[in-house]
């Protein structure tokens, strides 16, 4: 093992009350990252408009994305290494400070760095809270945490709209980022008083190389596809080629260099894990779709239906309800049955089926079906994101569960980013020329035309003569429902993965108890009480028990090791 625990006074004891207060600062932080996506995809076209970004709308997801993606694997191993705690109060800090700098941005290409910023704080709150969970609870329990997590996504589903669209309706855009700063500062308060994590010290060398050439590969490969689907670049562009070039020889670089590293930050050895590599998989496919779909279907509303930033807010719900909801039943059903696999294949089908419903949207479709098909998608999202977490989870060694962890959320973020680039280009550019066409039709120039589309937002269109705005509304609404069909098939792959996953025995081990930093169960309970002399008890309980005689080995029909003490 590449580190080595601090000695505590005593024996870290993970009672339930422990558990919940651990719990409770994740959850502040996770309420951080949640309310801020809620608000600002209900804000987007307000914040573009006005910073005068429209047909470069996709790079303030694109960003958020990126980087995010680049420092999910650094946050999952150095968590390894490192221990958690600290790591969690810097994503804190970086997510509430860069909402400081998005507010005070005075143009588009600003606003957009310090989204970046935000990301390197977001894939921290998002890694973080899921290691630090397996860490407390074991796999066969942690299903039930699910339903608390999925609470806080639906309050932010109910805060994030209404305060998103309130701020835009009748204050400024800027006061969706400033709400981050009290929530961000109490966030960080309740995790520096509960977070009670062991503080770690790396052993051997840091794979720093490893780190630069993930991060250069990521950056080649967003802007690869992020270029090639714009209309003054394309896939002839020398630049767009130039990235995906880099692309290559800093993933072949990565490859050569995580082989002969000797803590690699991504091992390979996960990569010969059937189990881990059906579930990322499954994540890598549902990020291609679903978070495309996720990210411009507010704008549609405002601006397809005519809907104010508040109205298209609550028009999520929906979505947000069914996701909760589903995700609430299956950490339920899991915890009691032992039971995973059904659970990604049913929402892989209901997602297929929402996308395939969504490709029918036009101006003048009724509110309450975009509602039902927001429904069932979200309902299909909520069977399948949380599980593959545990599944992945449970499928490593203890001392990775950090690392495999964050390589599946990678490689998921990865997904969302080329999704959000490649379709999200699709959907600007059709967007970009119908809206050219509609101002010219109604006897703009060229230029003129050109900067009312660059500088639209909401309340622009609420001022244009009425055939001028059903124009924009019919461009808006014929240019996003087709890009649903291109979607279709990376869906219909995650459904084929799901229906091969393969089901082994949850683990009955938190993390770290498996690893020896903490004393779990009933053992826990026993000594928080000071019954730990007792006769009846006997000696065992008054040390931290060896992780060899903890960790829980699962081996498959083939005799292949599958699960290991998490």
């Amino acid at each position: 093992m590449s580190t080595t625990t601090k000695p505590p006074a005593g024996p870290l004891l993970l009672t339930q009350k422990r558990i919940w207060i651990i719990f409770s600062a994740l959850i502040a932080g996770m309420l951080l990252s949640s309310l801020d996506q809620t608000i600002v995809s209900t804000a987007m076209p307000t914040i573009v408009g006005k910073l005068g970004g429209v047909e470069h709308q996709a790079w303030i997801t694109t960003a958020y994305l990126l980087a995010t993606t680049i420092v999910m694997p650094i946050y999952g191993k150095f968590g390894d290494i490192l221990g958690r705690r600290n790591l969690f109060l810097v994503a804190i800090a970086l997510f509430t400070l860069a909402s400081v700098g998005c507010a005070l941005a005075t143009d588009f290409w600003g606003f957009v760095v310090f989204r970046a910023i935000q990301g390197l704080g977001g894939g921290g709150l998002m890694i973080l809270s899921q290691a630090i969970i397996a860490d407390i609870v074991p796999a066969k329990d942690r299903g039930k945490y699910m339903g608390p997590l999925g609470a806080i996504f639906g309050l932010s589903a109910v805060a994030g709209p209404l305060l998103g669209g309130f701020f835009v309706d009748h204050l400024t855009w800027e006061w969706a980022f400033y709400i981050n700063i009290p929530i961000g500062i109490a966030a960080f308060a309740i995790a520096w008083f509960t977070l009670t994590l062991p503080n770690k010290k790396a052993e051997k060398r840091i794979d720093i190389l490893g780190v630069a050439l993930l991060s250069a590969a990521t950056t080649c490969l967003i802007f690869f596809t992020d270029f090639g689907g714009k209309k003054d670049e394309g896939w002839d562009s020398p630049l767009t080629w130039a990235f995906g070039a880099g692309l290559l020889v800093s993933a072949a670089a990565f490859v050569l260099v995580e082989r002969r590293a000797e803590d690699p930050i991504i091992p390979l050895s996960l990569f010969r894990n059937r189990i881990f590599i059906n579930a990322t998989a499954i994540g890598f496919t549902l990020g291609l779709g679903m978070f495309s779909a996720i990210a411009f279907v507010p704008t549609f509303l405002q601006m397809s239906s005519g809907t104010s930033a508040a109205e298209s807010g609550l028009l999520m719900l929906p979505m947000m309800a069914g996701l909760m909801g589903t995700s609430i039943y299956s950490g339920i059903r899991i915890s009691k049955t032992g039971k995973y696999k059904m659970f990604p294949i049913l929402g892989a089908a209901l997602t297929m089926a929402a996308m395939l419903w969504m490709t029918t949207l036009a101006a003048s479709t009724p509110i309450w079906v975009i509602c039902v098909q927001l429904f069932v998608f979200g309902a299909g999202l909520g069977l399948i994101m949380q599980v593959t977490v545990l599944v992945v989870q449970n499928s490593v060694p203890a001392d990775q569960i950090g690392t495999a962890t964050s390589t599946n959320n990678y490689f998921r973020e990865v997904g969302a980013a080329m999704g959000v680039a490649v379709f999200g280009a699709i959907f600007t550019n059709r967007l970009s020329e119908s809206l050219t066409n509609a101002f010219t039709g109604a006897g703009a120039s060229a230029d003129q035309a050109a900067q009312s589309t660059s500088t639209l937002d909401p309340q622009a269109l609420s001022q244009l003569p009425q055939q001028l705005r059903d124009a924009i509304v019919n461009a808006y609404a014929d240019s996003l429902a087709p890009v649903f069909w291109y979607l279709l098939p990376f869906i219909a792959a995650a459904l084929l993965l799901a229906i091969t996953l393969k089901q082994i025995p949850l683990s009955d081990t938190a993390g770290m108890v498996a690893r020896g930093e903490a004393v779990g169960g009933e053992e826990a309970e026993l000594l928080a009480a000071g019954l730990a002399g007792s006769p009846a008890i006997g000696s065992s309980t008054s040390a931290v028990p060896d992780p060899a005689e903890v960790r829980l080995a699962v081996k498959d029909d083939d005799g292949e090791l599958v699960s290991q003490g998490r």
